[in-house]
């Protein structure tokens, strides 16, 4: 649920608004006609919302549910939704992550791996980075025996302006400990995650 009071202030959404109002001026929008009388603070909310990834912290979010277990087979997390902004343009990117990790004595909560994406993917973004950020959190918290990390996306940066190309795909991947030395590991966890088993 949205809530202005625990990321931001008022302060901080009044100044946005101005900006915003200026904006709209500068494209040469009105921004006093009744359809956009409240743009400017919705645009502001949203925004703070869509970045909100500032204000958590995944270490602590996997450790809010980290529990000693003996299990040393493969974890899986595959298609969890993410939906970013890429730095360059503010622009909207979107797809699906998928995260794996061997457990060295520690698990985590299934839905902490979800928030760890959500977490990294509500900031202003690259999808390399991200990547790379999700495997290191899970990576240094969890201490597990290794870490996959592959991420889907399209960038709106490059369907909308640019080079316009409509079906693009990014794919980014990072891998650490077991995925990295092992060539069968990966090849598991690549299987596994195009596997349709459902």
């Amino acid at each position: 649920m949205y809530k202005k009071e625990e990321h931001y202030n008022d302060d901080a959404i009044k100044n946005m608004m101005e900006q915003y109002s200026s904006i709209l001026n500068a494209i040469g929008e009105d921004p006093s006609r009744e359809g956009l009388l409240k743009t400017p603070e919705r645009v502001a909310k949203a925004m703070l919302y869509m970045t909100q990834g500032y204000h958590m912290d995944a270490r602590a979010i996997l450790n809010a549910a980290k529990f000693h277990e003996v299990y040393s087979e493969m974890v899986i997390v595959k298609d969890i939704e993410l939906y970013s902004m890429c730095e360059h343009h503010m622009l909207p990117f979107f797809g699906k992550a998928h995260i794996a990790y061997i457990p060295n004595g520690c698990i985590t909560g299934l839905s902490k791996i979800a928030r760890v994406v959500d977490c990294y993917a509500r900031r202003l973004q690259v999808q390399e980075r991200m990547t790379h950020q999700i495997l290191d959190a899970i990576q240094e918290t969890l201490n597990p025996a290794g870490v996959a990390v592959v991420i889907e996306a399209k960038h709106l940066c490059m369907m909308m302006r640019g080079v316009q190309k409509q079906n693009s795909v990014t794919t980014t991947s990072a891998f650490s400990g077991q995925f990295l030395k092992s060539n069968t590991t990966r090849s598991e966890f690549l299987k596994l995650i195009t596997a349709d088993l459902y």
